[in-house]
């Protein structure tokens, strides 16, 4: 199945990047085409193509971030890179040096903000994706927690969701809990969603 996740917009933009590759750039090479409404036998089929050196370069959405194994690959080139978040972007860099072949990773961005290019200057010290999520919830804002935003700041005002202690100490309280009751028993329930809904509104 194709997926849904990825906007009708972003697949013709890769589109027309990939026509403009072929056609004006990488004329002289093959190239293949990935995007999430591609059919999964068609991926499975360009991925092949790819391995086995039919194809020479893959045009790709982020569709690529996990579950793809082209140990051949390497080089990757990222556009626009300051739309991605820095595990996504770690995620995204996974996908080349799978073999003993020096590999490269190459981020552009138009943006010429000092915040974009230091937060962009992580990738190149650190190699721990939970690190660098955690860098970019710092630096970005954790975004929403019952929405679509991957970034800026909630007006979910109970803890600071930068505070990694606390999380902590809260994910070992949860499964405390789950271990006891793993259901959580209706009466258990009502008291915790009551006391979150005095905790941040009181009034």
């Amino acid at each position: 199945e194709e997926s849904d996740h990825e906007s009708l917009q972003s697949v013709k933009a890769v589109t027309v990047e990939f026509e403009r590759l072929q056609k004006k750039v990488f004329r002289d090479l093959k190239l293949g085409l990935l995007h999430g409404r591609i059919k999964s036998k068609e991926k499975e089929e360009i991925l092949a193509k790819m391995n086995r050196g039919a194809l020479d370069m893959l045009v790709a959405t982020p569709v690529v971030e996990v579950g793809i194994d082209i140990p051949n690959a390497t080089i990757m080139v990222i556009e626009a890179a300051e739309r991605f978040g820095l595990a996504q972007l770690h995620q995204l860099r996974g996908r080349v040096g799978r073999n003993d072949k020096q590999s490269y990773c190459l981020l552009f961005t138009e943006s010429t903000r000092d915040t974009t290019q230091k937060r962009l200057r992580y990738l190149e010290s650190i190699n721990n994706g939970a690190e660098l999520a955690e860098i970019d919830m710092k630096l970005r804002g954790p975004g929403e927690l019952f929405g679509t935003r991957q970034s800026g700041y909630s007006e979910f005002k109970l803890a600071s969701l930068t505070d990694t202690a606390l999380i902590t100490k809260v994910r070992i309280s949860v499964s405390d809990i789950l271990r006891k009751d793993v259901v959580l028993a209706p009466g258990l329930h009502d008291r915790i969603q009551n006391y979150i809904i005095q905790s941040v509104n009181p009034d």
